[in-house]
C-alpha cells in the first residue's frame, strides 16, 4: 500500500509518527519494568454521542487498517527520535524490528454504534498496541463525525442526492478523508478529485462565479461553457439576477440543459420561481442543484422545494458542529504476568466526572424487536446469549497481524444504508434527544 493511498504527502515513509510522544515514553518505560510484553486488550468506544445525535456511524476503519499495516519505524523516522532523545536506545532498537502482530476486532464500517459500544477492540502485547492508540483515533473520531452529519444530511435529502464539495474549508489531507466518510454516510459525488483518485468515489463539478465574471456579459460565460462541456452541463445562474440568468442559460442550450445552480438567497422562494420559469421555458428536466453553507436543518426545510440534489461542504466537513466523536482507546483486560498462557484480568479506571469505564474484554449484539428494528444494544463480558448468538457485531479485521476484511467502499456505503433503516424511525428525526436504542450491559464479569 503506497502512502499516497493514506491520504498522506508522498514523502512521508510510514505512519508511525502519527503519535503522541507518550505513548512511546510509556514504551520504554515498560520495557525498563518488563511488563511491555503483557498481553493486554485495548477498546475503541464512546461514553456518549454528541449532543442531539440519536446515533453514531462507524467510518474510517478501512483507513484504520492501512495506518497499521504502515506503521514502521524506518531510518528516517528512528532518526529523528534519536535526535530529539524522545526513548532511548534500546527502545529504538525495539521499534526499528516493530509490526504489529496482534488482533483486531471491530464493528465492520458503515455499521452505527451507540455509547458503549466497543467499536474497535485491539489485542497483543502492551508495547504493541498501546503504540496504534493516537492514529487509530485520530482516524475514527474524524471519519465518524463526518459519517454521522453525512448520515443526517442524507436522510433529510431523501432520494435527492447530495455533492460533497467542502475540500476549501478544510486541511487538504482531511478533506480526502471527509469526502471518503461522507461517501460512506450516504453521498453520492464528491467535488474533489483527490478522492476521487484514491477511493473511487464519483466526482463532478462545472464552474464558480470567476468564470462568469471572466467574460464580458453573462451570456458569453454561458455559451462558452455550453460549448466546451456540452447542452447537459450545469449552469450557475446568480452571479448578477437569476431571472435573467436561466432566461439566457436556456436561450444558450436550449430545453436540453442539465442543470442550474442557486448559491445564493432564500433557496426556497428562489427554487419555486426557477422552477416555473424553466417549465414556462419548455425546459421541464432541467434540475436545479442548491447549494450555499447548508447543513441538515437546511436540507429538511427544502424538503418541500422543487430541489433535485444539493452541494453540501462546511457543515460537512465540520461534522456539522460536531468536528469529533469523543471516541476513546482505553486497557480493558490484561494479562497477570507476560507468561503467554497468564489468565486476563479486567483493568479499567474509575474516576469522577463521568469518565469511568468498564473493564474486560467485551462482545456487542443488537436486539431486534418482532419487526426486525433494533430495540438495544447489548454489551457484555463472558458468554454471549444463546438468543444473541446471531447478532453480534464485531468481525476480525486483523489475524496476527495480517489484515483479513477490506472491503470496498459501496460494501461499506451500502452497510450504512442498511443499518439506518433498521433502526426506529425517529433515528432521522433532527430534534434533539437521546440514542434512539440504549445500551444494555450484561454479564460484566471477567473473560479470558
Amino acid at each position: 500500500m503506497n502512502t499516497a493511498d493514506l491520504g498522506l504527502p508522498v514523502d512521508v515513509p510510514s505512519t508511525a509518527l502519527f503519535t503522541d510522544h507518550y505513548e512511546l515514553t510509556m514504551l520504554q518505560a515498560a520495557l525498563k519494568a518488563g511488563t511491555a510484553d503483557r498481553r493486554s486488550v485495548f477498546e475503541c468506544f464512546t461514553r456518549r454521542l454528541p449532543e442531539g445525535r440519536r446515533y453514531g456511524v462507524v467510518a474510517g476503519t478501512g483507513r484504520v487498517l492501512d495506518a497499521v499495516e504502515n506503521f514502521r519505524f524506518d531510518a528516517d523516522v528512528l532518526g529523528f527520535l534519536r535526535e530529539r532523545n524522545v526513548v532511548n536506545e534500546e527502545t529504538l532498537e525495539w521499534l526499528a524490528a516493530y509490526r504489529f502482530s496482534g488482533d483486531v476486532w471491530g464493528y465492520p464500517e458503515g455499521e452505527v454504534y451507540f455509547p458503549g459500544s466497543p467499536i474497535m477492540r485491539v489485542e497483543g502485547s502492551f508495547a504493541e498496541c498501546v503504540l496504534l492508540e493516537t492514529v487509530i483515533l485520530s482516524i475514527l473520531n474524524h471519519d465518524s463525525a463526518i459519517a454521522a452529519a453525512a448520515s443526517r444530511m442524507a436522510s433529510a435529502a431523501g432520494d435527492r442526492p447530495l455533492i460533497e464539495m467542502g475540500a476549501r474549508r478544510t486541511h487538504e489531507l482531511a478533506a480526502v478523508a471527509a469526502s471518503r466518510a461522507a461517501y460512506v454516510g450516504g453521498f453520492a459525488t464528491t467535488s474533489d478529485l483527490a478522492a476521487g483518485f484514491r477511493y473511487d468515489i464519483p466526482t463532478v463539478g462545472t464552474s464558480a462565479h470567476a468564470f462568469t465574471l471572466l467574460h464580458d456579459n453573462e451570456r458569453d460565460a454561458f455559451q462558452a461553457q455550453v460549448d466546451s462541456l456540452g447542452r447537459n452541463t450545469t449552469l450557475l445562474v446568480d452571479t448578477y439576477d437569476v431571472t435573467e440568468a436561466v432566461r439566457t442559460a436556456v436561450e444558450v442550450a436550449g430545453p436540453e440543459l442539465g442543470a442550474v445552480r442557486i448559491d445564493s438567497g432564500d433557496l426556497l422562494l428562489v427554487a419555486h420561481r426557477v422552477r416555473q420559469q424553466l417549465d414556462e421555458l419548455g425546459a421541464v428536466n432541467t434540475k436545479i442543484i442548491v447549494t450555499s453553507d447548508l447543513d441538515e436543518y437546511a436540507i429538511a426545510s427544502l424538503a418541500a422545494a422543487p430541489v433535485d440534489a444539493y452541494g453540501v461542504g462546511t457543515q460537512l466537513v465540520t461534522g456539522s458542529g460536531h468536528p469529533t466523536c469523543s471516541m476513546v482507546y482505553k486497557l480493558v483486560a490484561r494479562a497477570e504476568s507476560a507468561d503467554p498462557k497468564a489468565p486476563l484480568v479486567p483493568v479499567a479506571k474509575k474516576s469522577s466526572g463521568g469518565k469511568t469505564s468498564i473493564g474486560g474484554r467485551k462482545w456487542a449484539a443488537r436486539r431486534l424487536d418482532a419487526d426486525g428494528i433494533a430495540e438495544a444494544e447489548i454489551v457484555g463480558t463472558g458468554p454471549v446469549p444463546a438468543e444473541l448468538a446471531e447478532r453480534q457485531l464485531l468481525v476480525e479485521l486483523v489475524k496476527g497481524g495480517e489484515v483479513v476484511a477490506r472491503e470496498p467502499l459501496d460494501v461499506v456505503r451500502d452497510r450504512h444504508a442498511a443499518a439506518r433503516a433498521n433502526l426506529p424511525l425517529s433515528a432521522t428525526q433532527l430534534s434533539r434527544g437521546e440514542a434512539v436504542i440504549p445500551t444494555e450491559y450484561v454479564q460484566l464479569r471477567s473473560g479470558s
